[in-house]
């Protein structure tokens, strides 16, 4: 089996890419990774190819060499502060870069399985009356991330429809775990925590807004599910990866300091309190459920002290200049 990754260098292809080496037999992983760009080592295992997904002819020359049986689409501006800043920078790599993908696809008469990963952003705003969230709930974007992320799975619908590919979509909600960007409020105290331990900066904790409430997932459990989803997702149909539980960030953080020991002060700094920040987010498993047998199984907990080493690691290896 050959398995082509987008964004195989992010924190989600990393993981995959670990997961996937475990499977039995194990398929052939090539991954897309943007010309000239930076990116973690990867097992010798893995083939990478360059390719600019804003870039129509190196997409398709990469669809020429791998000619792939599953496509795991993870490529994305995935920030949704970091959208107000680039909105027309969000929608070329997360629309347009689909966009060159399925048409790589479509005009060479494959039909790879796909995957194609979207967000429980696109929920947006959602009505107290609504949660937990399922996938036929309004759509109500609050960012131009979410804007993208919606018209990324009504794009990949269209191409299921018009030509029969057989494309799966999920709206992941907040997932996490160790290598996980510090754009994200989890990673950011998770970072913070080791640098105190450290030694290299003060007991302090700067954060945004604790009252906010989150349905978090470890990492590994929603490779599990992507990977079920390909084997036995209904093409078309969208299906939410979430826990189904949600957790106030306030809380989040408490259990950090726990996991960590450390003595801190915790003070919010108003620059890192989101704008059009959604109060609740919780999702409903359900319809995977039903699908895959899938749950999401690793304790809160554990996902954290999988954070935290993994941000213990980073600062260990890093050269003196890397900390700050």
């Amino acid at each position: 089996m050959r398995v082509l990754v987008t964004g195989i260098a992010g924190f989600v292809g990393t993981h995959l890419v670990d997961f996937l080496q475990r499977q039995d037999p194990a398929p052939d992983v090539f991954g897309l990774v943007k010309p000239r760009g930076t990116f973690p080592d990867l097992p010798p295992a893995v083939t990478l190819i360059e390719a600019d997904l804003e870039d129509a002819a190196s997409v398709e020359r990469a669809m020429d060499s791998v000619v792939p049986d599953r496509i795991v689409h993870l490529a994305a501006q995935s920030s949704p502060q970091l959208s107000w800043a680039d909105p027309a920078g969000t929608f070329r790599t997360n629309v347009l870069g689909l966009l060159h993908v399925l048409e790589g696809v479509r005009k060479r008469g494959l039909a790879p399985r796909t995957l194609v990963v979207g967000s429980a952003e696109e929920y947006g705003l959602a009505d107290a009356r609504d949660l937990p969230l399922r996938e036929d709930a309004p759509l109500r974007p609050q960012s131009p991330y979410a804007s993208s992320k919606v018209a990324q799975g009504f794009l990949a619908l269209q191409y299921t429809l018009a030509y029969r590919l057989p494309i799966v979509r999920t709206r992941t909600f907040h997932h996490t775990g160790s290598r996980r960007g510090e754009a994200f409020a989890e990673s950011a105290f998770a970072r913070q925590l080791a640098e105190i331990e450290a030694g290299l900066r003060p007991p302090l904790v700067s954060v945004g807004n604790l009252e906010a409430v989150r349905d978090f997932t470890d990492v590994r459990d929603v490779l599990r599910a992507y990977w079920l989803l390909l084997d036995r997702g209904v093409p078309g149909e969208v299906y939410n990866v979430c826990s189904g539980r949600g957790v106030r960030i306030g809380d989040l953080l408490d259990l950090l300091i726990r996991l960590s020991g450390a003595d801190v002060e915790v003070r919010v700094d108003p620059q890192k309190v989101r704008r059009a920040e959604i109060p609740e987010v919780v999702g409903d498993p359900s319809r995977i459920r039903e699908a895959t047998g899938w749950q999401a199984d690793v304790p809160l907990e554990r996902t954290l002290r999988f954070l935290l080493d993994g941000w213990r690691e980073r600062l260990a290896q890093a050269p003196p200049a890397a900390s700050r």
